[in-house]
């Protein structure tokens, strides 16, 4: 990686910019982190980005299923004055290359913010922060399949299992709690591919993703036992010096030094995630902004505070999954469905941004609203009511640190079926994001099975025209 020297005076420095006030809302993290790759710490410690970084933390919203680009971010009139109409339908499976209606979209579209912004009236309450949103309308995948889409915009790969966006970064930037997992996922229901989307793979078993579920144990084992402080010490430093003698015989093990880095992370978050999950603290008009009742543990609102909490303790990358890979966007039948998935996400999802913004953490966190693919244009069997997957075209939005709010990136044609001008594949989302937080995606590379990896693989372009 990029580690650069640091000297002891320097380091010893940084801590006066503590005391004077003037580090970082999350500390002198760069000198910490030079110190610290010196000194062959935690993988966990905080590592300096290869260029100043625009956000610090990220922040994924992911929409389970396919929400359809036609029906929320990208309006297509001429589908409506056409509506009915057959057109050759085309698509990556052969059975779509054949005449098929075109659908028009049932929900109004209007133009929001001082920027016009186009949105539809799934999304009401996130038309009041459109000045803030970058809608990309050019996404492309490769795969028209939930799973192996699934996988792609989480990991850049549709077909072989690889590590996923967090864990990329948990690897590249470490963390900056190290008594809380570097990349955290709220998911009540397990997505498509299933623990492989928060995957480290052959990255140290340290960055994988951890998976909270909502309810009344978010995390399994969590309270620390009832014994005495003096005997618990005693045994983390046996289990410490037991572990560390049996991992340094054999050096060829990373595994050995990933799980005890675990078991140090498990601890850390004994003292400090209980804290987390307690919103006793949370003031009555905050939790009415989320929609969320007290003693709610559960719900999609429940998740978007959370998150937010895990955000301001310096967890790296925080994920919410929306569902599962049942009853959700995948609107087969009719499109009347994303009604409800919108409702269940659209408020919370705005006081969660509202909220960042409030609290000054919009500023250091970029956000990632995305979905796996999106839907055709024309309708989806005989009922003509619902709509087909869709790989060649559709929206993802970007917004926070560093993405310029209240604009659209890319264009389809009008009937929202074609590219034609910027397309955006899933590696140059990747590599964005990347940009934002201060990696260059062709340097962030790992050596496995005599290759170098990396999350665009051997793709990817900076969108350098969202940037502010």
């Amino acid at each position: 990686m990029w580690i650069k020297p640091v000297s002891r005076r320097r380091f010893v420095q940084s801590f006066g910019a503590i005391a004077a006030g003037t580090c970082p809302t999350l500390g002198p993290w760069p000198s910490l982190a030079r110190a610290a790759a010196a000194g062959n710490a935690s993988a966990l410690a905080p590592k300096p980005s290869e260029h100043p970084p625009k956000a610090k933390q990220l922040l994924i919203l992911f929409l389970t299923g396919g929400f359809s680009h036609l029906d929320t971010f990208d309006p297509k009139p001429r589908l409506n004055t056409e509506h009915g109409k057959p057109i050759p339908s085309f698509g990556l499976r052969p059975d779509e290359s054949r005449p098929l209606p075109l659908l028009g979209s049932k929900f109004s579209f209007q133009q929001a913010g001082q920027s016009g912004l186009w949105m539809s009236n799934l999304f009401s309450h996130l038309q009041t922060v459109a000045d803030d949103l970058c809608v990309i309308r050019s996404m492309h995948t490769d795969i028209v399949e939930h799973f192996q889409a699934t996988l792609a915009i989480h990991t850049g790969s549709a077909t072989v299992p690889m590590p996923s966006i967090g864990a990329w970064l948990s690897y590249g930037l470490g963390t900056f709690n190290s008594n809380l997992p570097s990349y955290v996922i709220l998911a009540e229901h397990l997505p498509y591919a299933g623990a492989q989307v928060w995957d480290a793979n052959f990255l140290p078993a340290e960055h994988q993703g951890v998976r909270i579920i909502p309810g009344n144990q978010p995390i399994a084992d969590l309270n620390p036992l009832p014994r005495p402080v003096t005997l618990r010490q005693l045994e983390q430093i046996m289990l410490h010096d037991v572990n560390s003698a049996h991992a340094k015989a054999r050096p060829e093990d990373s595994n050995l030094r990933a799980r005890m880095s675990s078991f140090e992370t498990a601890r850390g978050m004994m003292h400090e995630a209980p804290e987390v999950f307690d919103l006793r603290r949370e003031s009555n008009s905050l939790l009415d902004n989320y929609g969320v009742q007290r003693g709610d543990n559960q719900s999609f609102a429940w998740q978007c505070l959370i998150a937010r909490r895990l955000l301001e303790r310096g967890v790296r990358v925080v994920e919410l999954i929306d569902t599962g890979s049942h009853d959700n966007w995948d609107s087969h039948g009719d499109m009347e469905t994303h009604r409800p998935k919108a409702r269940r996400v659209d408020r919370a999802i705005t006081s969660l941004i509202l909220d960042l913004k409030a609290r000054g953490l919009l500023d250091q966190t970029a956000i990632a609203l995305c979905t796996e693919f999106g839907r055709t244009p024309w309708s989806d069997g005989g009922n003509g009511k619902g709509r087909n997957h869709y790989a060649k075209a559709f929206s993802c939005v970007l917004l926070g640190a560093g993405v310029r709010g209240g604009t659209t990136y890319g264009t389809t044609d009008d009937y929202g079926a074609n590219i034609v001008d910027r397309p955006c594949h899933v590696h140059d989302y990747h590599a964005t994001l990347l940009h934002l937080m201060g990696i260059h995606h062709e340097h962030l590379t790992y050596r496995y099975a005599g290759r170098d990896f990396r999350l665009t693989d051997v793709a990817g372009n900076v969108l350098h025209e969202i940037l502010s």
